[in-house]
């Protein structure tokens, strides 16, 4: 988890390059780091504004003053913000280089700023010998009330009009449209895409991408060609894409990619990476939910741009839960507790639905109930806040879904199974949300892409009604949102000829302004963080701010679903064994050891 300690002074001024690191960046304020000190951001102004102007201040006067003294903790705290809100990693001999001083008072300087609570450090690797540096909580904190008294003088020092209404709210990432919140609706190319048969894209068939076709009029005048959307079931989604792999040309610009798949897409070379055929810098990465952005990379390379970013939740009645004096569902205890409480099958009435269908479905669902009691289902190297999905490039992983954390998770869904609709296993991905927006089920787990069922209609009990939780978590387990979604990647195999207006096609549909539309039409994810901060945006539902303060907490983990080129295969192994064991077939231990056997013999056969 992340560091909180309070910042320690350091008194000794006998060096004269030493700074304070705390008085470096916190004025007057020494108390202890607030509970919720990345979401108290909300009110900053752009950090990552700040930290480029403050760059671009030290070197200037680094380099035009002399004598000068180089402010090593400044430095190297600049180069930890703007590296992390580009999505770069950032070595420590990456900090020592950016400080400016010589490398031995580099590397004190760097021990200062991690004592004083300021700099994570992680292992990139299972020995621990390779390191990445990463902000702190704390940093966040603290140098978000610099960058607001920064923004305050310098607006008062030019003349700046102060902004006292919801003008100033402020979402952690880059800002697309600095000094402005409000999102104007999107532009017409100034070229029209010259693609022979219009633009082709192969999607998912759920409620997000259904937006993108009712608005398939609106987006032709924006891009200047027709545009033919065909879209599939998760299953048909996965086969069809790997069949376009196979042929000589593409027959789609555009594919939209279930992040699990991304390393079996990469390894068998569906998609392009994305710096290949672009320039990255455009898409601005630091404005993407950061789990959703990091999830589209394999081996540190984009292949992929988020078009939705759609965590799975816990949904509940807050006004049962309420009537009945419950606490909300935070964890598996209170899931059991509210579950037995309102199961009531004589008046029709069951505590929880979930994803119980034979195959992917339950796959899924169990893959991210072994995350919610802290368990991986690969040996995954844990690092602060979880554990590190980024580095999967290795063929010694090992499966963990024997382990003594999966067993609770299997011993949890048995449990369910006592409080659960009577066609619980062949419930799946719309199934379980349905019941829930007809009033029948008191909780249901499901991802914020299907909140439309009963946000957007007012006859259903659960409008107006229901509250958002990260996923109930076990006892060794911490409050997650397993991410989910799709990025829209660009084929491998696509004309070069057609590739330039498929890049701007790109653009084009996952742009702020894009995603500000998908939302005012009904959609319920947003993968931007500026789409999110958008006034008339988050009047929509709360599920927008939530999602972004669980991305600030760093709840938002793409872990869960680790996108090994082999998961698909593991997710059905896991979904086919757990479902003989919800019908009784087998015990939980037996249906854990096949389940664990299969995924070895899976993991020992390489992808290509």
């Amino acid at each position: 988890m992340t560091n909180k300690r309070r910042p320690t002074r350091n008194t000794q001024k006998t060096d004269p390059m030493h700074h304070d690191p705390v008085k470096l960046v916190h004025s007057g304020q020494n108390g202890p780091v607030s509970a919720k000190a990345v979401a108290a951001m909300v009110d900053s102004p752009d950090v990552l504004r700040v930290v480029t102007l403050l760059q671009g201040i030290s070197t200037e006067i680094d380099n035009g003053i002399e004598p000068s003294t180089a402010n090593p903790h400044l430095n190297m705290l600049l180069h930890l913000l703007h590296s992390h809100f580009e999505g770069r990693v950032v070595s420590p001999s990456a900090m020592v280089s950016a400080s400016g001083v010589p490398y031995a008072t580099g590397t004190r300087k760097l021990s200062e700023l991690m004592d004083a609570g300021f700099i994570e450090q992680r292992p990139r690797t299972k020995s621990g010998k390779s390191v990445s540096l990463h902000p702190s909580a704390h940093l966040f904190e603290v140098f978000s009330q610099v960058a607001d008294r920064i923004d305050r003088i310098a607006q008062d020092a030019y003349g700046g009009a102060r902004r006292t209404d919801g003008a100033r709210d402020y979402y952690f990432g880059g800002s697309y449209q600095p000094g402005q919140t409000m999102i104007a609706p999107p532009r017409a190319l100034p070229q029209s895409l010259k693609l022979a048969g219009g633009l082709r894209i192969l999607v998912h068939g759920d409620p997000t991408f259904m937006v993108m076709e009712n608005l398939k009029r609106q987006f032709e005048q924006i891009v200047g060609t027709d545009i033919h959307q065909r879209a599939f079931s998760i299953d048909r989604l996965r086969e069809e894409a790997l069949r376009n792999a196979t042929r000589s040309r593409s027959r789609y610009d555009l594919i939209a990619v279930d992040l699990p798949w991304l390393g079996e897409f990469v390894k068998k070379g569906v998609i392009r990476p994305l710096p290949d055929v672009m320039d990255v810098a455009r898409l601005e990465p630091s404005d993407f939910h950061t789990a959703g952005w990091r999830a589209t990379h394999w081996d540190e390379v984009p292949y992929g741009v988020p078009s939705q970013t759609t965590p799975e939740l816990m949904f509940y009645r807050k006004d049962w839960f309420a009537e009945a004096g419950l606490e909300p569902p935070h964890t598996i205890e209170r899931v059991i507790e509210a579950a037995r409480h309102f199961n009531n099958p004589r008046r029709g009435r069951y505590g929880v639905a979930w994803n119980a269908a034979r195959g992917t479905a339950l796959g899924h669902t169990f893959m991210m109930t072994c995350a919610a009691f802290g368990q991986p289902i690969i040996d995954l190297p844990e690092i602060a806040g979880g554990y590190d999905a980024d580095h999967l490039e290795r063929d010694d992983f090992r499966p963990m879904l024997d382990s003594p954390r999966a067993r609770e998770a299997a011993e949890y869904l048995m449990e369910l199974m006592q409080f659960s609709p009577p066609d619980i296993l062949s419930m799946s991905w719309y199934e379980r949300v349905r019941p829930y927006a007809a009033g029948s089920v008191a909780m249901a787990y499901g991802y914020t892409l299907l909140a439309p069922y009963f946000e957007l209609d007012k006859s259903c009990a659960a409008h107006g009604n229901t509250g958002y939780l990260p996923h109930p978590h076990g006892p060794e387990g911490a409050p997650i949102a397993p991410v989910g979604g799709y990025a829209l990647c660009i084929p491998a195999n696509l004309a070069e000829e057609r590739i330039p207006d498929a890049v701007e096609a790109l653009i084009a549909f996952t742009s702020p302004a894009a995603q500000k539309l998908y939302a005012q039409e009904g959609s319920r994810t947003a993968p931007r963080y500026s789409v999110g901060a958008d006034p008339e945006v988050r009047r929509l539902s709360p599920i927008f701010e939530l999602v972004d303060q669980m991305s600030w907490r760093d709840e938002l983990q793409f872990w869960p679903r680790p996108p090994l080129p082999q998961i698909s295969d593991i997710i059905t192994v896991c979904g086919n064994e757990l479902h003989d064991m919800l019908r009784g077939l087998v015990s939980p231990a037996d249906a854990l050891a096949s389940a664990q056997a299969k995924a070895e013999a899976i993991l020992r056969t390489p992808v290509t």
